[in-house]
């Protein structure tokens, strides 16, 4: 091509550059590149998505076989990442799925292609199990600049290159840090912070390690507590100051994302480590949730260091519970009203302002009353998406008044046993205006495109 004078070649090069602006933003607003989509805020914002399912429920575009795991997938530039596990066919199952006993077996990083299924390539390295619940991985993938990085059940991070599966770089968290796994394996998906890849360690004054994303180089190191729990980071807002909040076993933290520096600490001990549920902001608030010891709201003032405890509830025994006790189910937050479900898979509604409960309902996680009854909640537009641990999609409408039903059709069938009943605990992703869904032997992806 060919241009009269300097002007117009910049003109051109700027054409250029606004529509390759365009086709980047196009192409992140149908992603889901991380644990709960682009934003980390499980918020589904694509338009042209259906009102209703039609009969017989979403078409299914394909089905691919998959090992076990509770990795939900990431989707990004055209290409669907999650990761499983394969155990030798002659290896018995534990007796009790509390056992930590030795499984050997292989985790896998698998890279579908997103229009048909087909398989690209696939990673493998061998991962004996040490941990209870042992179906598989627990992480999303993270995709950016060309790479997918994983994290597994027992501590082993990886950056691969996403076109080829090639490594670029690993870390061992038990070799390099000291890590002793916990009970129920690594489950704290990574973030990614400029150049640095934050993640939930352990180990001795790195609870929290950041990495650089090129080279997997550690930048810095931060914390410490016997137990790291199993809390996704998460960068908010908060009293006017950017911080990384990493909540574990003993605290809730906020640090400094660029040093690692502690900003304050608000201790609260939990029961079994159960720190699971993201974090999630409300203003100059932060909610958090966990299964026995219930739930907390902080509340955070400019020029402040420290928030302070806007209210938090009682704790009460796991079946005796008045608010909301999460497991892994993430709340949503909305109009003022956080939703989720609670210890026994009641589904609940409270005022954000002081934890009231006003309503409950098991209808979107277990149907009735089971220990750790769980649903994933996206929310999509003025409704939300919910996949329910018996694998049906639901979309529903939640307010202070109550759960409204618009509609619901099976996705997936309930396969992983390990609580003494059929389930899926698997989060899903959305893009491209459809979902992506796995259980302990496939991975779908269904039609969600309004016709």
């Amino acid at each position: 091509m060919k241009f009269r004078s300097r002007s117009s070649w910049l003109q051109a090069v700027g054409l250029t550059a606004a529509l390759w602006s365009i086709a980047s933003s196009m192409l992140h607003a149908d992603s889901w590149p991380q644990w709960l989509g682009p934003q980390r805020d499980g918020v589904w914002r694509e338009k042209g998505i259906l009102e209703k399912f039609p009969e017989g429920g979403p078409k299914r575009i394909w089905r691919v076989e998959l090992g076990a795991g509770y990795s939900g997938p990431a989707v990004a530039g055209g290409r669907v990442f999650v990761m499983d596990r394969q155990v030798p066919a002659e290896i018995p199952k534990p007796k009790s799925v509390f056992e930590a006993s030795q499984i050997p077996g292989n985790e896998r990083v698998l890279c579908f292609n997103e229009a048909d299924g087909k398989l690209l390539w696939q990673h493998a390295y061998d991962c004996p199990y040490n941990v209870s619940y042992a179906a598989g991985p627990r992480t999303t993938p993270l995709v950016a600049g060309g790479r997918v990085f994983t994290l597994g059940t027992m501590g082993d991070l990886k950056c691969l290159d996403a076109a080829t599966g090639r490594v670029v770089w690993e870390r061992d968290f038990k070799k390099d840090f000291g890590l002793k796994v916990p009970h129920w394996g690594v489950s704290a998906h990574p973030l990614l912070d400029g150049r640095r890849l934050i993640c939930l360690v352990g180990g001795e004054g790195s609870v929290a390690v950041a990495f650089d994303k090129d080279t997997g180089k550690e930048l810095w190191r931060a914390l410490s507590a016997k137990e790291p729990g199993y809390c996704p980071p998460t960068i908010c807002e908060l009293g006017g100051r950017r911080q990384l909040i990493l909540w574990h076993a003993e605290a809730v933290n906020g640090l400094d994302p660029a040093t690692g520096r502690v900003l304050w600490v608000e201790p609260w001990k939990l029961n079994y480590g159960m720190a699971i549920a993201t974090p999630r902001p409300l203003g100059d608030r932060l909610f958090l949730s966990c299964f026995y010891n219930g739930s907390l709201m902080l509340r955070f003032q400019p020029g402040k260091d420290a928030p302070t405890v806007a209210w938090r509830t009682a704790k009460m025994s796991e079946r005796d519970t008045t608010h909301l006790n999460c497991t892994m189910n993430t709340p949503v937050i909305d109009g003022g009203h956080i939703y989720g479900a609670c210890s026994y898979g009641q589904y609940r509604c409270l005022r954000a302002d002081s934890g009231e409960r006003l309503w409950e309902t098991f209808a979107p996680t277990s149907g009735k009353s089971e220990r750790w009854g769980n649903a994933f909640t996206v929310k999509q537009g003025k409704r939300f998406f919910i996949l329910s641990e018996r694998g049906e999609l639901i979309i529903a409408k939640l307010s202070p008044l109550g759960y409204e039903e618009i509609s619901r059709a099976p996705l997936l069938e309930p396969d992983n046993r390990d609580p003494g009943r059929p389930v899926v605990w698997s989060h899903p992703a959305f893009a491209n205006r459809r979902i992506y869904a796995r259980n302990d032997h496939g991975l779908v992806c269904a039609d969600l495109a309004e016709k």
